[in-house]
């Protein structure tokens, strides 16, 4: 949508006041960053209200956020493509004792197959990458590559719903993780490095 509609939002942000509003921290995704460059280009004032976003809200586990190395995003494999990129980067955290936030897959408004061979489109309903997923995903990569960089009794933390009354935060080994419900999206994991005995106290509140 952002994409599709940038230029409409440029051209009323001229002589009006326009608010773009998103979930999550405003720089957040490089389309709001080019949208800030390309209006300060045609001397549009911007003023940026900044938001919390998942970045920070992990927090909330005690983990510390100067402990985090690369985040990575994990897709949802298919049939034909299940791409592993995110297992280097893990690697290189986990070399160097940082934690690793994982984002999940969001599908959301993603057009069939059938219905672009078709020429019309029609949309599968929205999915979201749940931390089970993830977590069979992660295992099934490393199996394949056998590094030894994870496994299933790697320490890891599962969140659904951050920032939410029902929030859900639960630590465990990868194998424990994957028999918790999470219930409702979004979800997101962070695989636990090298911790801080301060860390390991705040994460006991979490442990099953």
């Amino acid at each position: 949508m952002v994409e599709e509609k940038a230029d409409e939002i440029l051209n009323e942000a001229k002589s009006s006041d326009v608010a773009f509003l998103v979930v999550g921290d405003p720089f957040g995704a490089t389309t709001h960053t080019d949208i800030v460059v390309r209006a300060k280009k045609l001397g549009v004032d911007v003023k940026v209200i900044h938001n919390a976003s998942v970045m920070n809200a992990v927090g909330v586990c005690g983990l510390q956020l100067y402990h985090y190395g690369e985040t990575v995003s994990i897709p949802f494999f298919t049939e034909t493509w299940r791409p592993d990129s995110f297992y280097e980067k893990i690697r290189e955290n986990r070399k160097l004792g940082l934690h690793t936030l994982c984002l999940l897959d969001i599908r959301v408004k993603e057009p069939t197959i059938e219905s672009l061979c078709r020429g019309k489109k029609q949309y599968e309903p929205p999915r979201f990458m749940t931390v089970n997923t993830a977590i069979e995903q992660l295992l099934e990569v490393e199996e394949a590559r056998g590094e030894s960089v994870y496994g299933e009794n790697t320490i890891c933390v599962g969140f659904a719903r951050l920032g939410s009354e029902d929030q859900k935060v639960v630590a465990g080994s990868m194998k424990q993780l994957l028999t918790v419900d999470f219930g409702p999206p979004l979800h997101c994991l962070v695989i636990v490095g090298k911790t801080h005995p301060v860390e390991e106290e705040m994460l006991e509140f979490y442990g099953l």
